[in-house]
């Protein structure tokens, strides 16, 4: 067998591990930047291990969007973990994703981070938050946030919680194209946010239950449809898309939702959405992808009944 014939059957032999692994994550490009400055540059940001299994995949679910950001014409993703080494490739970016916890866990609070995203963001790039990652403690980042984003999750009236949507659009927002109402079961969300005063326009609402109204400012609006998706524009410039859904990775299989934050993160970047929306090829194995490893949680103890006292009646 000659060396150049081993070698390929080696490379195969190494794809068809890394397919039967659904925890390789080595397949996926990391800070990989644009050989052209003519392309539309997108940074996605991927938090780290989270919750329970198949719930907050934040790398796969940026490696799916990595993915289909490469099927739209002129537009070039960089994905990193968390925050990136190199700190240039965020040089020129049109918008930054990022996708992970929030709480203060975001990887951008530190100061130094937040320096360069402010000076991205205040230069005209877009941000697209998702799911927790628009969680921020009431303070200066978090005013700085809504009026970048258009919106931002405080736990004075915010709720959150996993239930049954039947989403719908409102309007006809461009990042709406190609977009149907959907049903969403079982996902996790975030709503009653603080929003912008100006810019603001929601995409997608649902009805909630009220029993999941745990704040007193949401207990005053029982029965109204929630915003879980939005698009802000900036007067100084700028756009931002927040959508507080995709806990599931199964998520990531309804269309409707695909292009809905595929649109978002076009939109986001000063992009034209196409007319049908953006294209989205999927496939029901690609869930099985790049996922993280995560530790089970641990049983729970058996709880040992209390000793019958002398004379204590049996059931």
């Amino acid at each position: 067998m000659n060396l150049l014939l081993r070698f390929a059957l080696l490379l195969v032999l190494a794809a068809a591990v890394r397919a039967a692994d659904p925890h390789d994550q080595s397949g996926v490009p990391l800070e990989v930047d644009s050989p052209d400055a003519k392309l539309t540059k997108i940074v996605l940001l991927a938090g780290g291990p989270s919750s329970k299994a198949m719930a907050h995949e934040y790398f796969a679910g940026c490696a799916l969007l990595t993915d289909w950001l490469k099927q739209q014409p002129g537009v070039w993703p960089v994905m990193a973990r968390d925050w990136p080494k190199n700190e240039k490739v965020l040089d020129g970016a049109k918008c930054i994703l990022y996708f992970g916890d929030g709480g203060g866990k975001q990887p951008f609070i530190e100061p130094a981070r937040w320096a360069k995203l402010s000076k991205l963001l205040d230069g005209g790039a877009g941000l697209v938050l998702m799911h927790q990652g628009m969680d921020f403690p009431k303070g200066p980042d978090g005013d700085n946030v809504q009026n970048w984003l258009g919106g931002v999750f405080r736990s004075d009236i915010g709720c959150r919680g996993h239930w049954d949507m039947d989403l719908k659009t409102v309007g006809t927002h461009p990042v709406l194209r190609g977009v149907k109402p959907f049903a969403a079961p079982g996902d996790g969300w975030l709503y009653n946010l603080h929003f912008a005063d100006k810019g603001f326009a929601p995409l997608i609402v649902g009805q909630v239950p009220d029993k999941s109204r745990t704040s007193a400012d949401a207990k005053l609006h029982n029965g109204r449809d929630e915003v879980i998706a939005w698009a802000q524009q900036r007067a100084g410039g700028g756009r931002g898309f927040g959508f507080t859904g995709a806990d599931l990775h199964k998520s990531w299989s309804y269309e409707s939702q695909r292009k809905l934050v595929v649109n978002g993160i076009l939109w986001s970047a000063g992009l034209e959405v196409p007319a049908d929306g953006a294209k989205t090829t999927f496939a029901d194995d690609d869930l099985n992808k790049n996922l993280d490893k995560k530790t089970a949680p641990a049983p729970k103890a058996a709880t040992k009944a209390a000793p019958k006292k002398a004379g204590e009646a049996k059931n």
